[in-house]
């Protein structure tokens, strides 16, 4: 495939260079000097080559046992993940692992592969710290995404626990029917499954929030679950444009369900909260450092409808350790970033779990665990502070 082609060919190209910085203590640099001068989209095509060609970034550093965890049964050796939309064709997740991250979410994968919207679209808000994309699940679909998953699987190559993001075909005549192929194929070779039906870039896809194309949504999905040979936790990832009122059906509805747990959130299509630069008015999904105050206000309104036991894990403008331990004082059980690593680089890693054992000493818990939920009412009611 012609993305493959690009991918080998700037890996070919730049690999040595980059695999020296990437070896190096010069990471962070490498991202903001070298790529944030690249295409945004041929930087995170090169990253993923030079990942792919071996060259990850060394970690003397073991994680401390007070930032081991867990979430659906699930066993963390951190509570950092990497979030959907880097690793779009599970192509690079065991990489992830040996950097440091304790779980990574792949994808979003669709039944058949598309190339996405056209481009450009994908922009940096270079003052903010955001991002802007309208990619449209560009990916190579179900199939290829498997054999890499299995490979792994069954070689036991991946040290890390693997998400698989699952999403719709924007030609479908059925996304519901799309999310069931979704489980179906990837539920023995995932650790857990994320139904993103909050993406603004699918027409009609934020449409399954709907109280009753939800309620279809998690009765086809599940059932289909509960006939896999291996059970396999759902998430389903929400946006952070939704209002209270949206909040409580589709909270109501996955009380009633069966479904393991929401991630909280995906991008936003607002501009409320961006001050005017260059692609500030770029039709997408807004992500990155502006979006950190919304989308943890969602999470700590969703915890408390939802309570205290049905696992979170939240996403959305992380950027530094104060950003990482307040989104679990609202109510994250585990986290997730993405855009801020654009602009801080992998080094951004090691702060955060450094800044999450000085807190978890600081408030005198034994467990990063025990960070989970102390603000929550604060977050809602939009009195939160990092």
């Amino acid at each position: 495939m012609k993305y493959n082609s690009i991918g080998n060919s700037i890996g070919t190209v730049l690999g040595k260079s980059l695999g020296s910085f990437l070896r190096s203590s010069k990471v962070r640099d490498i991202s903001r000097d070298s790529l944030l001068k690249m295409d945004p989209e041929i930087a995170h095509q090169t990253t993923i080559a030079a990942l792919r060609l071996g060259f990850v970034p060394t970690h003397s550093s073991v994680d401390s046992e007070k930032l081991k965890t867990e979430i659906c049964g699930l066993e963390l050796k951190n509570p950092i993940g990497m979030a959907a939309g880097f690793d779009k064709n599970a192509q690079v997740s065991a990489a992830l692992g040996e950097i440091g991250f304790g779980f990574c979410e792949v994808g979003t994968i669709t039944p058949n592969s598309q190339s996405g919207n056209e481009k450009p679209r994908l922009f940096r808000l270079l003052k903010q710290e955001a991002i802007i994309n309208r990619m449209g699940f560009n990916n190579e679909g179900h199939e290829i995404a498997y054999q890499r998953l299995k490979k792994l699987s069954t070689s036991h190559k991946a040290s890390n626990i693997i998400g698989v993001n699952i999403g719709a075909n924007k030609d479908s005549d059925d996304f519901v029917l799309d999310y069931v192929r979704g489980v179906q194929r990837f539920a023995d070779v995932a650790d857990y499954l994320t139904m993103n039906i909050s993406s603004p870039n699918t027409k009609g896809l934020r449409d399954l929030q709907s109280n009753e194309a939800l309620k279809r949504l998690l009765g086809e999905t599940l059932a289909q679950r509960a006939r896999a040979k291996i059970f396999v936790p759902i998430f389903l990832k929400i946006s952070p444009d939704l209002d209270e009122k949206e909040l409580d059906e589709i909270a109501k509805l996955v009380l009633q369900s069966d479904l393991d747990g929401l991630i909280i959130s995906n991008t936003t299509i607002s501009r409320n909260m961006i001050e005017n630069e260059e692609n500030s008015n770029e039709a997408g999904g807004l992500s990155g450092k502006p979006l950190f105050n919304l989308s943890t206000q969602k999470l700590a309104q969703m915890r408390q409808r939802v309570g205290v036991d049905l696992p979170i894990i939240g996403v959305g403008g992380i950027h530094s350790a104060k950003s990482a331990i307040a989104k679990l004082n609202a109510g994250a059980n585990v986290i997730q970033l993405y855009s801020a690593l654009v602009y801080e680089g992998m080094d951004l890693l090691d702060e955060i779990k450094a800044g999450l054992v000085k807190e978890v000493n600081r408030t005198g818990a034994e467990n990063v665990s025990d960070l989970v939920g102390t603000q929550v009412d604060d977050w809602a009611s939009g009195k939160g502070e990092v």
